[in-house]
């Protein structure tokens, strides 16, 4: 089973930028995905972005445009970095790893609020 551990959640204003980090203990081997998702309060979890093994990237459309999603090839670590953030993107944003078995992270709260 992977792990998984994000980071780099806070309080910010709306426009603002903030940048998730999610560590793995490994990459799956074989093919995967690894993932964001976020539950807002009172709403069901969702799909945020993915970015598989080969590098190729999906976003939900209320976030293309003002999120990426990348990893570090070097060790096992993907970000998303989340630009002109908006009081609706305030939710537990949580981390994926979709391969030979599927694993959460323990999320981090990301609010937007002045």
């Amino acid at each position: 089973q992977v792990q998984l551990v994000e980071s780099g959640g806070g309080l910010v204003e709306p426009g603002g930028s903030l940048t998730l980090s999610c560590q793995a203990s490994e990459y799956p081997s074989g093919f995967y995905v690894m993932a964001w998702y976020r539950q807002a309060p009172g709403k069901e979890r969702e799909h945020v972005a993915d970015i598989s093994k080969f590098g190729i990237t999906k976003y939900n459309p209320s976030v293309e445009g003002r999120f990426t999603i990348s990893r570090d090839n070097a060790r096992p670590t993907i970000f998303l970095q989340m630009d002109s953030l908006k009081p609706e993107d305030t939710a537990v944003y949580y981390c994926r790893s979709i391969g030979a078995t599927d694993s959460w992270g323990q999320g981090t709260q990301v609010t937007v609020s002045s």
